[in-house]
């Protein structure tokens, strides 16, 4: 495989485990499981089983620690993880799955603006994969817009009886679709903040997994002191063996150890704009698969809007490939300087077999 396709094939692979993420959490908040309680024992899972293994792999590459950093660290965490997960599960509360993956949309459109805004991300409108960038970004907001608001004739979904941990009823029976609506855009609004601030922060702190177990340490003692604040009832703290264990289980090992870390590693590779770019991807997985499972119903817009979003996300891959390319080109020419002037110098100031030639 070439290593340009490692960032594609990695971030395929964390949309469906956000795929995992969405109907176990949906399923075990349906159940009562409480939101504060959940984000605490995710994170702190994750930061036991990460932290001591962060600190003795990077022990020799990891920038040290400073004051400004860590509280850097910490603001990010606050934003990113605390903010951002408690106001998105108190969303999917009151939505569906397939309704919390179609705004998931938005977060590529809000992070291309701000990284734009912030100068992390290059635009030119004369150039083709400039306009490309720019239009895929409208396409994939156009079809998110599509899928929420044109239904068109309804699909009835399936239902097969071995996948009934979750049982999609319809929005208007059991949800607030405006309330769920406002709390999750302002979650992946949140979340696109969080991308653009963990590049930036990266660039200081060019250690992964340190950085992901700092970043859950943080987090698991800011969404301690928020629990201790809203969630009085100690029934809420109590574990057993049922479907709210395996929700935690899974969310504090795949998605704060393994999504977190490679999210981070993608960033520093390809930039905030191009992890963005796969959420739609989100949307598209789990309503084909609430309505070949769940029974959820298809509206022809939902299948309108997914094809036009695929059409939105090529656009915008497309168009950062021309970004990877640059870069490759440029580091290429930086070392074929370099090596030029080496050889220069050698030939101008040492004679063959010259023993001060080594030296230099």
């Amino acid at each position: 495989m070439k290593q340009s396709a490692i960032p594609y094939l990695a971030m395929v692979c964390l949309q469906l485990a956000y795929v995992g993420s969405n109907f176990l959490c949906k399923a075990a908040l349906d159940e009562g499981m409480s939101i504060f309680v959940f984000v605490v024992y995710r994170h702190i899972i994750a930061m036991s089983i990460l932290g001591p293994f962060a600190y003795y792999h990077e022990r020799e590459r990891r920038p040290r620690l400073t004051i400004s950093t860590a509280m850097k660290l910490s603001f990010l965490a606050l934003i990113g993880i605390t903010f951002q997960q408690n106001v998105h599960y108190a969303g999917l509360r009151y939505a569906t799955p397939t309704v919390a993956s179609a705004l998931n949309n938005l977060i590529p459109a809000v992070t291309f603006v701000m990284a734009v805004l912030f100068r992390m991300e290059k635009v030119c409108i004369q150039n083709l994969h400039g306009q490309a960038k720019v239009f895929g970004t409208l396409v994939c907001i156009g079809g998110a817009l599509i899928f929420t608001f044109w239904k068109g004739v309804v699909f009835k979904g399936f239902q097969i009886s071995m996948f009934n941990i979750y049982r999609a009823t319809p929005v208007s029976q059991r949800h607030d679709w405006f309330k769920g609506s406002a709390l999750l855009t302002t979650s992946y609004i949140a979340f696109s903040s969080y991308l653009i601030f963990q590049a930036a922060i990266y660039k200081e702190f060019p250690a992964p997994l340190s950085m992901t177990a700092l970043v859950c340490s943080f987090s698991s003692l800011q969404a301690l002191v928020v629990a201790l604040a809203f969630e009085r009832h100690s029934s809420a703290w109590r574990l057993s063996w049922n479907l709210q264990l395996i929700t935690i289980i899974y969310c504090g090992t795949i998605m704060s150890i393994v999504v977190y870390y490679v999210q981070t590693w993608c960033i520093s590779k390809r930039g905030p704009v191009f992890v963005s770019a796969f959420q739609p991807l989100l949307f598209m997985v789990i309503g084909l698969l609430s309505f070949l499972l769940f029974a959820e119903q298809l509206p022809l817009g939902s299948l309108v809007g997914a094809i036009i979003i695929i059409i939105g996300l090529y656009c915008v891959l497309w168009g950062k490939s021309s970004d990877t390319k640059v870069g490759i080109d440029e580091e290429m020419a930086n070392k074929e300087v370099t090596e030029s002037k080496t050889s220069s110098f050698c030939s101008t100031d040492c004679k063959p077999n010259d023993p001060v030639a080594v030296i230099k």
